[in-house]
């Protein structure tokens, strides 16, 4: 009868000093745990100029237009041409550029934009920006394939590939060898941590300080403009635990001289929160309000104003929601949105009631 309990006293003892033993293996002792493969590489999904971490997959032309057309178009143009928010991503590429790897109008001061296929050397950051962060409502929703896709219609739209190009994880190292301004990244320069890139052996800038005549201090010359100084809400209460305290941005700029606003008020005791309406949770989740301030205009118009607009009027906005549109407001589009009906529904109603 007495055995039974030596028995478990023996298996505690072994399992205590397994743990002991994992713990002072570790790297960081009591400091969580050592990511699995899987979690790393769920993590990992960056694709590198020499396209380690590239996905096999394969997308035409013609699918990435449709998908393009779909999700990207609303703000960057049916032909990448963009509108009034965002840079132009196609344009400003000559055919001489494709054989020299230069693109000739990045010398001309006077020429008008920058496109995004003018600036970059490289084909693997165009394939990894729009699978990590695009579409801007819904980053990371994209297919492997559907990234293809979607690059094989820009690339065509850039005079790049022909109408018929199927981009894979094998042909993309030929468009490699097209891009019109592969050869206008400098690696003359000590800014690269390691020897991969045969960069210069010293930084390519260098300056004593020298003390003497020293201009005046400079004067203020610009400031934020008093309608967008709250635009994204009052920084005093967006604060981090540590670092310098943000701005309360409902005051107005202090003038010179006076007490500055960006010191934070004395640490009050916190109050509860009121309860918030679970539709402003929806709209943080799906990015609705990185173009519709509560109060304000940014890109799209202000929540409360789209509630004056249509108040009880439920289904009409539960369907904008979903399927976005154009003109109502001004000229720049809102693309859909992929969320549910039951979401879309919740945030309508939400407007319909007032935006409280």
């Amino acid at each position: 009868m007495f055995r039974f309990p030596k028995i478990l006293l023996a298996l505690a003892v072994l399992t205590a000093g397994s743990i002991v033993l994992a713990q002072s293996s570790s790297k960081y002792p009591g400091v969580g745990r050592a990511a699995t493969d899987k979690e790393v590489a769920a993590w990992d999904i960056d694709v590198r100029p020499d396209f380690k971490g590239l996905p096999a997959g394969s997308g035409s032309v013609d699918k990435g237009q449709e998908i393009w057309e779909a999700k990207c178009a609303g703000c960057h143009g049916f032909f990448g041409e963009s509108g009034e928010v965002f840079n132009p991503v196609i344009g400003g590429v000559q055919k001489g550029d494709l054989a020299t790897g230069r693109v000739a109008n990045l010398t001309k001061p006077d020429y008008p934009s920058r496109t995004t296929f003018m600036k970059v050397p490289t084909i693997s950051t165009l394939w990894d920006y729009i699978n990590r962060a695009m579409p801007w409502n819904a980053p990371k929703s994209l297919k492997t394939d559907e990234v293809y896709a979607v690059l094989a219609f820009m690339l065509n739209t850039a005079d790049i590939v022909p109408a018929d190009f199927v981009l894979n994880e094998k042909t993309i190292r030929d468009v490699q060898a097209r891009m019109p301004n592969r050869n206008g990244m400098t690696t003359d320069h000590a800014m690269w941590p390691g020897n991969e890139f045969k960069g210069a052996a010293k930084p390519d800038t260098a300056n004593v300080a020298c003390m003497k005549n020293c201009s005046p201090e400079p004067k203020l010359a610009s400031f934020l403009p008093d309608f967008a100084r709250n635009a994204h809400g009052n920084l005093a209460e967006q604060n981090r635990p540590v670092g310098p305290k943000g701005a309360d941005t409902t005051q107005p700029e202090p003038k010179a001289g006076e007490a500055s606003l960006a010191v934070a008020a004395p640490a009050q005791k916190p109050q509860p929160a009121p309860a918030a309406h679970p539709a402003l949770a929806l709209m943080k989740n799906n990015g609705c309000l990185v173009c519709h301030g509560l109060k304000n205009k940014i890109v799209g118009p202000a929540m409360s104003d789209v509630a004056k607009k249509y108040p009880g009027k439920v289904e009409y906005l539960a369907a904008k929601i979903k399927n976005g549109g154009a003109g109502v407001w001004g000229p720049i589009p809102m693309p859909p949105q992929a969320l549910s009906e039951a979401d879309a529904k919740t945030i309508a109603s939400w407007l319909a009631e007032g935006a409280k």
